[in-house]
């Protein structure tokens, strides 16, 4: 059994963006004591993979779960807690108070806003939580079936084929096709339009890839998946509604995932099948810049945008993040079933 790679690609977003000190405290504690980065990319059931940089080189560190295997993704924040916890007790570093809690009890690492610093809650002034925070929590409880959900998995290690691959861009293609329209509305809006610069657009980069990946005559070589033509049709009756936070919960979703768990699959697709630029220029974003420092601004829009909407907007909102993040993992288990079928 394994983890939907949805699941596996937000928590190593969230560890990434907002505990990149943990992680090396992690890697620093447990086989590699002069890391000088790390970074998460996998979650399995028996523990977590780190990408380590030391002064001998890159290296690839798996890390065990203390307390043995794990099953649902709940236990995953409690797993990477204690591994967290422990790494502070080999390393004579005092740990946060959050993580100082009881290991069953209500710990959890929701600390940092992706500034790469201390790892502070960026909680509001008044004491709550930041409407960003809540958007970034708000599928961390969720795990869908991920019995035959292995396309992203065979895709991230290695283990998809080339046409695999461009089944993924493919869909990728009618999913954007919906967002950007849908995002014209943000980029419209004053309040809104910092969310959607020029340099974040994908279509574009992802003509270029299927033009790679499957000749002059793309358009008329893929189709969309059931599930992929549901989720663009979601996205446009939200457009069509006008509903900007429910656009914004999609751009949201979508967006920050490429910007995070999205590099990792361009690094290891283009080391697997010798790409250059096309063929993975999805997922090129270097017209933003920093990446982590756009996320940081993004999330700050975020905050100010959630607090121009009441109480019942915002969960109308997560829940339509929640929607989006379920829609993601239909197109995959789609692409698996396409596949099983081919």
């Amino acid at each position: 059994m394994t983890f939907d790679q949805t699941v596996v690609t937000a928590v190593t977003a969230h560890m990434n963006d907002d505990h990149r000190d943990d992680n090396l405290l992690i890697v620093r504690a447990f086989g590699l004591p002069d890391a000088t980065t790390a970074r998460m990319t996998g979650v399995d059931v028996g523990g977590g993979t780190w990408a380590v940089t030391d002064p001998r080189g890159e290296h690839e560190l798996v890390v065990p779960w203390q307390d043995g295997a794990i099953t649902e993704r709940p236990q995953i924040r409690r797993a990477v807690t204690m591994l967290y916890r422990t790494a502070c007790e080999r390393l004579g570093v005092p740990p946060r108070e959050e993580h100082g809690a009881p290991a069953g009890g209500a710990a959890h690492p929701h600390h940092g806003h992706g500034h790469g610093g201390p790892a502070t809650a960026p909680d509001q002034a008044d004491g709550g939580v930041s409407f960003s925070r809540r958007l970034r929590e708000a599928t961390w409880t969720d795990h869908g079936d991920s019995e035959g959900a292995t396309f992203m998995t065979d895709i991230m290690r290695g283990r998809g084929t080339l046409g695999d691959y461009t089944d993924l861009v493919a869909q990728h293609w009618f999913m954007y096709e919906a967002l950007e329209e849908a995002s014209a509305q943000l980029a419209a809006d004053p309040a809104l339009a910092a969310l959607h610069p020029k340099g974040l657009e994908r279509r574009d980069a992802l003509e270029r890839d299927l033009a790679h990946l499957l000749g002059a005559q793309w358009r008329a070589r893929i189709a969309a998946l059931p599930a992929t033509a549901a989720y663009a049709a979601r996205i446009r009756a939200v457009a069509a509604e006008g509903w900007i936070a429910g656009i914004v919960a999609h751009h949201y979703t979508r967006y920050l995932g490429d910007l995070s768990g999205g590099q990792l699959i361009a690094r290891r697709t283009a080391a697997q099948f010798g790409f250059d630029g096309d063929g993975v220029a999805f997922y090129d974003f270097a017209e933003l810049g920093d990446p982590a420092a756009f996320k940081d601004a993004y999330r700050a829009v975020l905050d100010d945008f959630g607090a121009t909407l009441d109480e019942d907007e915002q969960r109308r909102m997560l829940d339509e993040v929640r929607t989006a993040y379920r829609f993601n993992t239909e197109v995959f288990l789609d692409l698996g079933e396409a596949r099983t079928a081919a």
